[in-house]
């Protein structure tokens, strides 16, 4: 049988098929959830605890690194099982063979640190990708080349004033914030402009690893959709 488009890859869980995702589709679902919780684990038992945990909890759309030895398998699991409404992405994918590895594993979009050659080549498939972006002139390029929303890392050096500051020029730039999002800057990253947010540390803590406390990162998960839905309100 031939070896279908790296865009029409199917993941199968529950005995539903479900697609990538566009840059489109990306973009509104990152709209409408505002959150994606970043895995960057040891262990591939533990990420995918961690990942099941987190989608228990409410948070759907999230991003597992390939950072992780084995990456793919944790990639695979956790696919294979997830609810239809999760939305499951591979990050710090830097190359064309990284996008084959990660989609080929199941995963429905990518994520960058920086505007690497994986940027073009999933836009090209038809996969949504997520670029890492530092500087407004990078902003620029992930908008021009279609990308569902830039990933402004790290956001913790430059804050939510400067967002604020890039949206000026940039009115319609979808901008992410990673890198020191917490509970407690979720409003001004909010009232700044910024798109959504893409969360690790504060938001995993320890659960990726052996041993991670899992109820704890429920909690969290809970406290960060409570301070998203509360800004939003404002």
């Amino acid at each position: 049988m031939a070896e279908p488009d790296l865009a029409a890859r199917r993941r199968i869980g529950g005995g539903m098929v479900n697609s990538t995702v566009d840059n489109a589709q990306l973009r509104d679902r990152i709209a409408s959830d505002r959150l994606v919780a970043i895995l960057r684990g040891t262990d591939v038992d533990a990420t995918v605890a961690a990942a099941r945990t987190l989608i228990d909890a409410g948070v759907t759309t999230l991003e597992i690194t390939l950072t992780l030895a084995d990456a793919e398998e944790a990639i695979s699991q956790i696919v294979a099982d997830a609810p239809t409404e999760a939305l499951i992405g591979a990050g710090t994918v830097l190359t064309e063979s990284d996008t084959d590895r990660a989609l080929a594993a199941g995963a429905q979009f990518i994520v960058t640190p920086t505007l690497t050659a994986s940027v073009e080549y999933a836009i090209s498939q038809g996969v949504g990708v997520l670029p890492g972006v530092y500087t407004p002139t990078e902003i620029q390029r992930g908008m021009d080349l279609g990308a569902a929303a830039v990933k402004l890392f790290p956001a913790a050096t430059l804050g939510a004033g400067f967002i604020k500051a890039v949206r000026d020029p940039f009115p319609d730039a979808r901008i992410i914030p990673v890198g020191g999002v917490y509970v407690e800057t979720i409003g001004s990253f909010l009232a700044a402009g910024a798109f959504g947010f893409g969360v690790g540390g504060p938001l995993v803590g320890d659960a990726a690893r052996p041993g991670g406390d899992l109820i704890a990162l429920a909690a969290r998960a809970a406290a960060f959709r409570t301070a998203i839905v509360k800004s939003r309100d404002r």
